[in-house]
């Protein structure tokens, strides 16, 4: 449950910005009315229920007032009418490891406050949880402005400083001094604004089980991208959500110590090697989904690091990057496919990653198939191919390569996030009564999952956006701010 604060102030955000909003943002505007009825549009409702083909619905006051069919429906006389055949609207994305920053070299992250917030809404993702802070005022600052009409973006649930321990490689993150440091960390920024954490990797268990205890206490959420703490652990310490999944959680390697991250943290052979239908890794599955854990998927970052030349680098991806950031990355894939790297590291110059890549998409098939709350995100970090809004997109097409059908998989992108965000009453799924955060799509996702990139208009609080002007706004800008 979240705090009342958090209620109220998502709420008076709201408000706010349907009643005013800046010349900045009113460039990007194009439907703004009391009414507006988008007829003949098929609707995918993020329940996973099959698609409705000629469907009409009515926003009224920034919420979803009806829905039905085309042919009986009732259309007020004052309602902007938008005619959307051959066209599908689907919920707002919830983005669920939607950082505000962009990799910039030797281990340095820089916020992208101006061009992500825009890239996120354009590719739309309507509601975000930044899930890791490196300048959590930067990040408050910004959902103030946003939520008030000047800055364009989605809606945010900022989350703290990463909770992070001792030994860290990240000069940007504050190392906790122990459990007390722990819950003083979380106190104090509950009373910033800020509504959800992050543990990261060097936490050791008892700073973790102080940190859920204080989170968990003022109601507020606890995930992790870990590795001194297991997954197994983890779920014992009542921890809400994982990241990444089997590519971050070092239980099966078997020189794990006792609240130590290993130094050699990853082995894609021995994670290739793992049955998600039976032994140890089957077992974790079921004891996630029994200590109602989440598990966060976030595949474009893992897909962009595992392959040679895949995914293929989209021209819009590089037309959105900054000069030195389209360098860095087009070296970084370069080097990524160094036959003599992978020697020296493995042994063949054929790369392990692509197999526990396809391991990952397994294990997140068969934990949601089992029961477990799977969420979807993006994680716009790596080499820095991965980027907001054009990332949250590429994810559920990954879903469906792991599986799952496009309505599953847009379901898990929008209804799961809700839900795991306390949110579902308000978000997630078009429903009468709920907020009118829609994505408008040139296309049936439902039959072609790529048909999720082409978006046109995206609507939040019932006020739309066009896509294309605000990904023109910032085309070369990604990477320098």
């Amino acid at each position: 449950m979240r705090s009342t604060f958090a209620v109220c102030l998502f709420a008076f955000g709201s408000l706010v910005s349907a009643q005013t909003r800046s010349p900045g943002v009113r460039e990007f505007v194009t439907i703004d009315a009391p009414t507006v009825a988008l007829t003949h549009v098929r609707v995918i409702d993020g329940t996973g229920a099959p698609a409705r083909d000629d469907q009409t619905i009515i926003l009224a006051k920034g919420t979803i007032e009806a829905i039905g069919d085309a042919s009986s429906a009732n259309i007020p006389k004052d309602a902007q009418v938008i005619d959307l055949r051959d066209h599908t609207v689907i919920p707002g994305l919830v983005g669920m490891h939607d950082h505000m920053f962009y990799p910039m070299g030797n281990g340095v992250f820089g916020e992208m406050a101006y061009s992500f917030p825009r890239l996120y809404l354009a590719g739309g993702v309507t509601t975000i949880r930044t899930t890791g802070a490196l300048e959590p005022y930067t990040d408050l600052e910004l959902k103030k402005s946003i939520d008030s009409g000047t800055t364009p973006g989605p809606k945010m649930h900022v989350t703290g400083p990463y909770l992070e321990g001792k030994g860290s490689w990240a000069i940007q993150m504050h190392q906790l001094a122990g459990p007390d440091d722990a819950v003083r960390t979380v106190n104090f920024w509950l009373d910033q604004g800020v509504d959800n954490f992050k543990a990261y990797m060097f936490i050791t268990r008892p700073e973790l089980a102080a940190a859920i205890q204080a989170a968990h206490k003022r109601g507020a959420k606890v995930t992790g991208h870990l590795c001194a703490v297991t997954f197994h652990e983890a779920a014992d310490l009542r921890i809400d959500d994982l990241e990444h999944g089997l590519f971050v959680d070092t239980e099966f390697l078997p020189d794990k110590k006792p609240d130590v991250c290993p130094e050699k943290s990853e082995d894609p052979v021995g994670m290739a090697s793992l049955d998600v239908n039976s032994g140890p890794l089957h077992d974790l599955i079921l004891y996630l989904v029994q200590h109602h854990v989440a598990v966060t998927s976030t595949l474009p970052v893992f897909e962009m690091g595992s392959f040679s030349g895949r995914p293929t680098l989209e021209k819009r991806v590089l037309d959105a990057l900054s000069p030195d950031a389209r360098s860095a990355l087009l070296l970084n894939r370069v080097r990524s496919s160094d036959a003599n790297l992978l020697r020296q590291r493995y042994g063949t110059e054929i790369s392990p990653w692509p197999a526990a890549f396809r391991k990952e998409l397994e294990f997140e098939y068969a934990f949601s198939k089992a029961g477990g709350l799977l969420l979807a995100g993006l994680d716009p970090t790596g080499m820095g191919g991965v980027i907001a809004g054009f990332g949250d997109q590429r994810e559920v097409e990954l879903l469906v390569e792991a599986g799952f059908t496009p309505l599953e998989a847009i379901h898990i992108a929008t209804y799961n996030g809700a839900q795991y965000l306390g949110e579902l009453d308000r978000i997630g799924t078009i429903a009468t009564g709920k907020q009118a955060d829609l994505v408008v799509i040139a296309g049936d996702p439902s039959k072609r999952i790529e048909d999720i990139e082409k978006v046109e208009t995206v609507f939040k609080d019932g006020v739309g956006y066009n896509s294309a002007k605000l990904i023109d706004s910032v085309r070369g800008l990604v990477g320098s701010r």
